[in-house]
């Protein structure tokens, strides 16, 4: 009976230590802490470079100054991260994470190996924007979109679901373009595949990124811009056709609507669902500041990383609509992220 009374008396201290620490102010919690951001795709790509941008500067906007690293948890555009956060993470705010945009809105458009509710995340914020860019090899006869409905040219993509997978079935379908989708490469081999001429090309693939990862591409002028898939034009891009004003049906504007609303939480950061709401106001507060702390700005200027946010109750609004789109839209969209749409993509 002692033995059973001391079990007893030990988990009656662990709860009460952790009903302290719960109950803690947000300076005294986070004091002496680690701090945790995940970058839920390739170390070398533009989300873990916003990740590690992060890493460096807000840490000294969150009360009690705790110490901050950034890990990566690769897998399938973020998706093995948005799982683990949601499910397994703990929910004590002292961890975040990165992952491709569309990945909240999965659940709907493509469920399978999803386990989370996109609108339940507890969103900090977006780092910035998205649009996304179709180009060529600056030798490739393949210049423009008109000349992409002429002739058929390899384009190179990850996997079926990807959006450098998704964007040239799109515009097969709904512009007549002839690209020829090579799946199966790995998010830096396509743009090495292209250097190579394995491809000609990429559809799909964010502008950001490009200038992050090939600047000289951009610089050289070593690429022909064919389209933009964005709600509006870059301002890097007013030349360069925008495909939501090249389609004319109804259905093909509403399709690309779906497909484009995520891309304004283009570098979307979330705690796990069930931080505490004190954590989270501190979390998101000191995320708006850091992405306007002139240190944290003029490095990101060096790294070409732009930055335009939004706040976490932005994306969890944009999220909540979206989950309201009607099935006939998500339908044909998911027909194009599963290849259904277009039977000109093929595995490498």
């Amino acid at each position: 009976m002692r033995h059973i009374g001391g079990f007893a008396a030990g988990i009656a201290s662990v709860l009460a230590l952790a009903s302290v620490a719960s109950a803690q102010p947000a300076d005294q919690f986070y004091k002496g802490k680690t701090f945790v951001i995940y970058s839920g795709l390739s170390a070398g790509g533009a989300y873990s470079a916003y990740a590690r941008l992060l890493e460096r500067h807000i840490g000294k906007h969150i009360p009690g100054n705790p110490v901050t690293v950034m890990k990566v948890m690769e897998g399938a555009n973020g998706l093995t991260l948005a799982n683990w956060l949601y499910n397994v993470a703990p929910k004590d705010g002292l961890s975040m994470g990165i992952f491709h945009e569309r990945i909240g809105l999965e659940p709907v458009v493509s469920p399978q190996g999803t386990m989370f509710d996109g609108r339940k995340f507890d969103w900090i914020g977006s780092a910035a924007k998205q649009t996304s860019v179709c180009f060529t090899r600056a030798d490739s006869a393949i210049k423009t979109v008109a000349d992409a409905q002429r002739e058929s040219i390899p384009v190179g993509a990850s996997a079926a679901a990807g959006s450098d997978s998704v964007m040239p079935r799109m515009m097969n379908t709904m512009l007549g373009t002839k690209f020829q989708v090579i799946q199966g490469y790995g998010g830096a081999d396509i743009l090495l595949a292209i250097e190579r001429g394995e491809v000609e090309g990429r559809c799909g693939f964010g502008w950001a990124s490009l200038k992050t990862t090939r600047p000289d591409w951009v610089e050289q002028r070593k690429i022909n811009l064919l389209a933009q898939f964005s709600y509006k034009p870059h301002p890097d891009l007013k030349d360069v056709p925008l495909m939501m004003d090249l389609v004319t049906k109804p259905e093909d504007k509403r399709a690309l609507q779906l497909v484009f609303a995520t891309q304004e939480m283009g570098r979307p950061f979330t705690a796990p669902p069930g931080t505490p709401p004190d954590r989270l106001a501190v979390l998101r507060k000191a995320f708006n500041a850091a992405l306007e702390d002139p240190a944290l700005l003029a490095e990101a200027q060096k790294q070409g990383l732009e930055i335009d946010p939004i706040t976490g109750e932005e994306i969890t609004q944009i999220l909540v609509d979206l989950y309201d789109t009607p099935k006939e839209i998500v339908d044909r969209v998911n027909g194009f992220r599963t290849g259904r749409a277009d039977e000109k993509s093929i595995k490498k």
